[in-house]
């Protein structure tokens, strides 16, 4: 046998060559729809149909134009839209870092009794889908009551259909995010709470000062999370908002389909809102993949 054939170099590069195929061969899998629907939306519907069969669907053609991004915001509202789902989002990932650190800093870094049980219900609940529980929620939101001004005056209205805060206050709370949180809180040295608590630091101190200011991994990958979940909410909208005012980007292109047969302003719409979700994410990629990495490692 060669001798460089048992050399432990060769076997590791011949490894990592391997591995490097693989990958590639995944990416361009998840990349190729991407690709496609950037490309098709600015060609017409003969062009996108003409060559489906080749790769080169996935290449410019000769009369390449905006003209399919302008008809999307002369045929739909997605400004407002846009607006409704950048508020939206935004406040549950704010809303909901806070929220969902702070019960993962009182499981990891506090002791008081049922914190096992609680932790036991959080990982229980990141199984159960969202639709389990969409009609008792409905149910419920049609009942809470929200203030309002009426001729100057405060009045309580019951039911929260045809709002944003319905479309925050029940997601600010998230069970995976929950989860991600108290892995990485457990793994930060105890000592540093004992040296706070020593100079009189008290639990909101510890968490405000010392944990969360050390977390910045997964407070990214929690916003990561936060703002797709958000992003692409299209179950929940068509329950609770029927008007214009309040609807998001995803319910949106439903709309927009009753209005064209084009396929490509099709395709432009949802480019335009997938962008916002990869300009997240490649804001947020190192934090993201050290979040990972550092989960795999410890947990």
């Amino acid at each position: 046998m060669n001798p460089a054939l048992r050399h432990p170099g060769w076997r590791r590069n011949l490894r990592d060559a391997a591995l490097f195929l693989a990958m590639s061969a995944i990416g361009i899998v998840f990349i190729a729809p991407l690709l496609f629907m950037f490309i098709s939306s600015f060609k017409n519907d003969a062009a996108i149909f003409s060559n489906l069969d080749s790769w080169s669907a996935y290449l410019p053609s000769s009369d390449w134009s905006m003209r399919n991004y302008s008809a999307v915001f002369e045929k739909s509202e997605l400004p407002s839209f846009l607006l409704n789902s950048t508020l939206i989002a935004a406040l549950i990932v704010v809303g909901g870092i806070l929220v969902n650190s702070m019960l993962a800093f009182s499981i990891a870094r506090m002791r008081w009794r049922g914190r096992q049980v609680v932790l036991a219900l959080v990982v229980a609940m990141v199984i159960v889908p969202f639709e389990v529980i969409a009609i008792p929620l409905l149910s419920l939101v049609a009942r809470l009551p929200w203030p309002g001004f009426e001729h100057g005056q405060l009045v309580m209205h019951t039911g929260w259909f045809n709002s944003l805060h319905v479309q925050v206050i029940p997601f600010l709370a998230n069970a995976f995010c929950v989860f991600l949180f108290y892995q990485f809180f457990r793994d930060i040295p105890p000592e540093l709470d004992e040296a706070a608590k020593m100079d009189g630091a008290g639990p909101w101190t510890v968490y405000a000062r010392i944990i969360m200011p050390n977390s910045g991994p997964v407070i990214a990958t929690a916003a990561i999370v936060l703002f797709i979940s958000a992003w692409n909410q299209y179950l929940w909208p068509i329950m609770v908002i029927q008007g214009q005012a309040f609807r998001p980007v995803q319910p949106g292109i439903q709309q927009f389909f009753g209005r064209t047969n084009s396929w490509g302003q099709i395709m432009a719409y949802a480019s335009v809102i997938t962008l916002p979700v990869l300009a997240v994410f490649l804001a947020f990629q190192r934090q993201f993949v050290a979040s990972v990495a550092g989960t795999g490692v410890k947990g």
